[in-house]
């Protein structure tokens, strides 16, 4: 079944907001779990405007299930992901000052860049994810750079959902395809939420995990962690 990993950046947000420690990212990631996400994501950011890298730290010595952590390779993000060893590491194309991510890697034009990254984290056991938009040369160019799975940028997918759900899920049924193709295990990520996320998991059954925030901790603010999660978790079972 697709596991589900809940990306707690919202929670270091709102807590920021505040300069205090309310509401406790450590807590909110031993909750998460507690309630059935298996797994835990966060993206620091050059600015640490949600994510610190304290955070990283406190919650490296915590989650139990899988700890994925997001980014753009520089070399501080590097120095962080090599210390603490997270079950995998998801490769991010995101100029410093993006809000979220909104693209893709090209992965033909920085072939070279990206192989030398990955091989770095191969060599320490880190599973390596590349963020992808659902384009099938993407996705072999990912397998040939040696990732162990692609993320599948699902932004247009959820934009076009109420529009059009057999064709919003068309390039990315073509994308799974190659990539399983390849040997590549797929993750996805990027505006599911609980509208849209079940017939995601549907038309790609071979779907590996889910890396959901935003909509998440927002319904969660209306029915709960705990029952948000078990919601989420619902939709990736049907």
């Amino acid at each position: 079944m697709t596991r589900l990993s809940v990306n707690i950046n919202k929670i270091a947000t709102l807590r920021n907001s505040r300069g205090a420690d309310m509401p406790n990212v450590v807590n909110a990631a031993i909750n998460a779990e507690k309630f059935g996400a298996e797994g835990i994501t966060v993206h620091p950011r050059p600015d640490e405007r949600h994510i610190t890298y304290q955070d990283v730290d406190d919650l490296s010595k915590v989650v139990t299930t899988e700890f994925n952590i997001e980014g753009y390779p520089n070399k501080k993000f590097m120095e962080l992901v090599l210390k603490y060893k997270p079950t995998q590491v998801t490769l991010v194309p995101d100029a410093p000052d993006a809000i979220t991510s909104n693209a893709g890697w090209n992965t033909i034009d920085n072939k070279s860049f990206l192989s030398e990254i990955v091989q770095e984290l191969r060599n320490a056991d880190i599973r390596t994810s590349i963020f992808v938009d659902p384009d099938p040369k993407m996705v072999e160019a990912a397998a040939n750079i040696k990732a162990s799975r692609v993320e599948l940028y699902t932004e247009p997918y959820a934009a076009m959902y109420s529009i059009d759900r057999d064709a919003a899920i068309k390039d990315y049924i073509e994308a799974a395809d190659v990539a399983y193709m390849n040997g590549l295990a797929i993750n996805a990520g990027h505006d599911l939420n609980l509208e849209n996320l079940a017939y995601f998991a549907q038309q790609i059954p071979i779907l590996a995990e889910v890396s959901i925030g935003h909509a998440l901790i927002s319904d969660a603010i209306y029915l709960g962690m705990e029952l948000t999660i078990l919601k989420y978790k619902e939709c990736l079972r049907r």
